[in-house]
Order: structure tokens, then sequence, then C-alpha cells
């Protein structure tokens, strides 16, 4: 079993990897022309380039949803975007938010930073940066952002409540996120769990549904709900890597479901209670 620093490591250095190369190379790195299935890492990705701000060369198709399309975006947010990566999410939340708001995107992959810049700078953004960090301690103050958005990155992190606590803090009260992940119903196969490639695939990482909802529950968020929620199907030749035959087989009989969802919810607003008469005046 790895440790959380272990794993941490795993999922760096092979988002260095993927942040070196083009969407293409990415999609094809599972056997080149050969013309079989695509990474894991890709299969889950949704369609971005009709949606505003979107800019192919920070869609490196790594995500499992479209956050920013229901994250509820005004004019003026400050909004986050946790694993920003190339900065894909994070431009998109700059068209929705306009030049009077500010996008932060937070990665702890120091290649995807230096790729997210770049793009920022080609695009001419002075309202979107980026900055290098883990997500489970974000360098954010307290009580400061609007909305926050992630796209497939909370299932690469070892401790999750962790993550979910951070972005209670750094949210205003009244503030809001909207995250895609995935998440399980079942259990997966032992050789599919302790595969280094299928935990920053996203997929041996991902916690059970419920027990992701309970998280968001038990630290404190409101109005929780599921705006969106697909089945991922991995392919037969990726399965394959790690199941025999007979596992396979069984696999896709049982009754294990590997999801997509968007979660929306909210930081209640805090009330500032009376002490004595005369101080809230």
């Amino acid at each position: 079993m790895q440790t959380e620093q272990q794993l941490k490591e795993l999922v760096k250095q092979k988002y260095s990897e993927i942040a070196l190369q083009d969407k293409e190379a990415n999609q094809s790195s599972c056997c080149g022309a050969g013309g079989c299935s695509t990474e894991v890492y890709n299969i889950m990705n949704d369609d971005y380039t009709s949606l505003k701000g979107y800019n192919a060369d920070a869609d490196l198709g790594l995500g499992c949803g479209l956050p920013t399309q229901f994250a509820k975006i005004k004019k003026g947010d400050t909004v986050i975007d946790l694993g920003s990566g190339a900065g894909n999410d994070a431009f998109i939340a700059r068209a929705e938010t306009g030049e009077s708001g500010k996008v932060i995107g937070i990665d702890f992959t120091p290649a995807m930073i230096n790729k997210a810049r770049a793009n920022a700078e080609k695009l001419g953004y002075n309202n979107v940066e980026f900055r290098q960090g883990d997500i489970e301690k974000m360098p954010v103050m307290a009580n400061v952002v609007d909305v926050i958005v992630s796209n497939c990155v909370l299932n690469l992190v070892p401790n999750k409540e962790a993550v979910i606590k951070e972005i209670y803090r750094v949210l205003k009260p009244g503030g809001h996120f909207s995250i895609s992940d995935i998440v399980l119903e079942g259990t997966l196969p032992a050789s599919i769990r302790q595969a280094a490639e299928m935990y920053a695939g996203c997929v041996s990482g991902a916690i059970q549904k419920q027990a992701y909802l309970e998280v968001i529950k038990g630290n404190g968020f409101a109005n929780m709900t599921i705006q969106k929620e697909k089945r991922i199907h991995i392919p037969d030749d990726i399965l394959a890597n790690y199941l025999s035959a007979e596992e396979l087989k069984e696999f896709r009989s049982g009754n294990t479901g590997i999801y997509s969802i968007t979660v929306y919810a909210e930081k209640p607003t805090e009330k500032v209670a009376c002490c004595e008469p005369g101080c809230c005046n």
C-alpha cells in the first residue's frame, strides 16, 4: 500500500509527462497509430469546444465533466479552479466572470503551471493567475472566493476530506462550488485498486459515491445537488492490462459502477450574533 506522499508523487510525475505533450499525443499514447482505445486519462472527457472561452492549447483532454457549465458564475466573481492543469476550465470561467472578476488556478505540478501561465500570456489575460500549491492546503486566504470549480481532480487526492475542508475555508459565506469527479458504486477488483496507472487515471483513487457526498455534507455545506451524472465505460483493452479474461468477464457482469458526477453545494451564510446591546450598530 502506497503512502499519501507516494501517491502524490505518482500523480505529479504522470501529469508532468502529460503537460509536456499535446492533446493529440496524449490521446494516442495507448498504442500510437494502432487504433486501440485511448489511455484511461482521456476516456472520460466531455466536449468543451462549444463553450465560450475555450482554448484548444489549454485542453489536454483530461476532465470528466463540464463543471464551469453548471457553476453559476456571475460577472465580477472571484473563481478558483482546483487542479487547473493547462488552464482550460480557468479560461472558460474567465469568460463567465468577465474582466471585472478574477480567476485563480491551483495545481501542484510545476509543468502544468508553466503551461497554463504561457497560455494565459498568449491570450493576454491579466485577471487569470496560476498558483503552484497543494489543494489540501490552498495558497489562498479564507472567505475570499465566490465560486470554486474542479474537473476530475479530487479522486487524485488521497485525503479528500482535507480538500473539502479547504474549499469551505476559502469560500465566502454564501459562496458555492461545482465539482466534476469520479465516484464508485460497488467494489473494484484488487488488481485495479492497486495499479498506479489506474490511480493516476482517476479510477482507483475514487471512493464510494455515498461516502463522497457524506464528506461534503459532514463539513457544513448546504443545498447539495448532483447537477449531472454519467456512467463511465472503461474499454476492455485497457482493463485487460490488469484483469485476466475470466476476471474481466466477472467485472462486466457484476454490479460495480464507475460514474462521473458533477456536484453543487453552498457554504451557508454566516450570521453574526450580537454579544451585547449596541455592539451590532
